[in-house]
């Protein structure tokens, strides 16, 4: 649609579908039929090619045994490679500077080992307060290992409404005592994009290395990491890159760090035609390749395969463009049949900061959700009051958005939360 004039009715819905380049794209996902999937942001749906390429590994498996490891379409020896080739364009990199390798919390360990190294007077990391609990950890244990009290060297800057970060809190934060900065891409629960080529300029004019999480932004959001001089990054796939539960994670070290030596090696660093020399010196690879440690978990990376496909024949900037759209109109009708009932957003309103997700804030939100999904609409609930609804490019239809708020408008009205215990489930 060449212009977005905004309506409340199914009608306008359904323009807005007629007119999706994308739609073609959501006979390719397993769909439930009477559910609506508003939780991509935190599992992808499956894909019919991600069925596929998984299916095609197993078949190498039972066909060629070992031999699965140079034979077949995708020799497992070079997957992790092959993957980074086909993962670099979302995060504007070289494909050597990207591998598919490991977890997120995995690859964050090995990355600040890498990177921290402390001295005197500059031996504290600087992370955020809103950032996702496992990154916190992680960054934790890294100075214990160092023997680095956390209370007094992990820095985090404050929000100062609880959503939200300043870039010019996180800059004013970059103190000589700081060694390396880590942050998000993406704000996991408001969904806020953080200036990363900003930061990135400001914490090498101090000397300081600085990495981003993009767990919640890859697949949905464009990066130039390359462009920007990020020093390095790391993510999950199995959000909006559909690459199923558990799914191997993503790992960019800028080419500038090749020469470094990892800090935790292990044999699949190795260069590849050394690494069978079995030898017990280290013969690091020289790409992003190097900071792999041990055998990648083939079955767990074959789904990407499927998935990237269709990331290369659409294009990042493509789903961007819908992707705005998409949580713009959702906050339109929000606006419009939904604020009487004590809705607010968490999220930021300008596209240039808004992730791929939206949230709602509400006193009840954990029993709405719970409310919602007996409605057949899938959200996700994070702690304290917060609704995230997710519409995905590549499967989520303008109607749907519409049925989730009418869904959503049901729920509020007939007081049907009132149900529900307004506690979270196990899994949120």
């Amino acid at each position: 649609m060449d212009t977005y004039h905004f309506q409340p009715t199914k009608e306008f819905a359904g323009k807005l579908d007629q007119c999706d380049a994308l739609a073609i794209y959501r006979k390719e996902f397993h769909l439930t039929p009477g559910t609506i999937y508003m939780d991509g942001n935190s599992l992808g749906l499956l894909s019919k090619r991600a069925e596929k390429s998984l299916l095609n590994s197993l078949e190498d498996w039972k066909r060629y045994g070992i031999e699965g490891w140079t034979e077949g379409d995708n020799p497992w020896f070079y997957f992790s490679e092959r993957l980074g080739e086909l993962s670099a364009p979302l995060v504007g990199a070289s494909g050597d500077e990207v591998i598919m390798s490991g977890s997120t919390t995995g690859n964050l360990h090995q990355l600040v080992a890498t990177f921290f190294e402390p001295k005197e007077g500059r031996n504290k990391i600087l992370a955020d307060e809103l950032t996702f609990p496992s990154d916190i950890y992680a960054l934790q244990s890294q100075l214990l290992l160092h023997g680095l009290d956390p209370e007094t060297h992990l820095v985090q800057v404050k929000s100062r409404d609880g959503k939200l970060l300043m870039e010019d809190d996180i800059i004013a934060a970059m103190s000589e005592e700081v060694a390396l900065v880590v942050l998000p891409t993406v704000l996991y629960r408001s969904g806020q994009i953080l200036d990363m080529k900003r930061l990135t300029k400001e914490a090498h004019t101090r000397g300081i290395i600085i990495g981003f999480d993009g767990c919640h932004s890859v697949g949905a959001v464009p990066h130039q990491f390359d462009e920007w001089e990020v020093d390095f990054a790391f993510w999950c796939n199995y959000k909006h890159l559909n690459g199923g539960p558990g799914s191997v994670a993503g790992l960019y070290v800028n080419r500038k760090h090749f020469d470094k030596r990892p800090g935790l090696t292990g044999w699949f660093g190795s260069k590849k035609d050394e690494q069978f020399d079995m030898k017990h010196s280290f013969s690091k690879a020289d790409s992003a390749g190097a900071f792999q440690i041990g055998t990648p978990h083939i079955l767990s990376m074959a789904p990407l395969v499927g998935s990237l496909e269709m990331f290369a024949e659409v294009g990042i900037e493509q789903i961007r463009t819908k992707s705005l759209l998409l949580t713009q109109y959702f906050m339109d009708l929000i606006d419009s049949e939904l604020m009487e009932y004590g809705f607010s957003f968490g999220n930021p309103r300008d596209d240039f900061r808004r992730g791929a997700h939206i949230i709602l804030e509400h006193p009840e939100a954990a029993r709405i959700c719970k409310a919602l999904k007996n409605e057949g609409v899938i959200p996700d609930y994070r702690e304290p009051d917060m609704i995230r609804l997710a519409p995905v490019s590549l499967y989520t239809s303008y109607q749907e958005v519409w049925e989730t708020v009418q869904a959503l408008k049901k729920i509020m009205q007939g007081k049907l939360y009132e149900s529900y215990e307004n506690i979270r489930g196990i899994i949120a």
